[in-house]
């Protein structure tokens, strides 16, 4: 498995990435919002108010990819002054599953951006949060624990075979 070092440069970089497109997008919608183009010359023309509504949800974007980076940085920081136990599935862990087809899948535990990936020379993983259903299901079991997940009416049963 990867170094809790390594994993944190990678959700960090993955997490900065992800905050400077949404300061891109952003800043484009706002262009787009404020330009003389965007200006509605009937009633009926709605151009503008849509830009200006993308933009607003644009700029919501960028405060919750700052709050994505600030909930990492001190659960990073959090562990840093913990003693390191590897035996239960707990926040700030990686976890190998394999499924019922003998697939291995990473997940990292973390506070928040769900879903985000993030790729290493080794392997991929996935950001899950205990909130989603797959970080209910696996959180505090340990290592060998099985569990089944229901996914829209279908059930994959999984193994926890690392943690780290």
């Amino acid at each position: 498995m990867v170094a809790i070092t390594e994993i944190r440069l990678l959700i960090m970089q993955a997490l900065n990435n992800t905050h400077q497109n949404a300061i891109a997008a952003a800043k484009r919608a706002h262009e787009t919002a404020t330009s003389k183009e965007s200006v509605a010359r009937s009633k009926y023309e709605t151009f503008g108010l849509e830009a200006s509504y993308l933009a607003h949800g644009q700029s919501v974007r960028v405060a919750q990819c700052k709050a994505d980076i600030d909930a990492f940085e001190a659960m990073f920081t959090t562990m840093a002054s913990l003693p390191i136990k590897a035996d239960k599935v707990a926040l700030g862990r990686l976890i190998e599953l394999i499924d019922n087809n003998d697939k291995s899948h990473f997940y990292f535990i973390g506070p928040s951006a769900g879903g985000l990936k993030v790729e290493s020379d080794q392997y991929c993983f996935m950001v899950v949060t205990p909130a989603s259903p797959l970080g209910k299901a696996m959180m505090n079991r340990q290592l060998g624990e099985e569990f089944v997940l229901n996914v829209m009416q279908q059930q994959t049963e999984f193994e926890i075979v690392a943690i780290d």
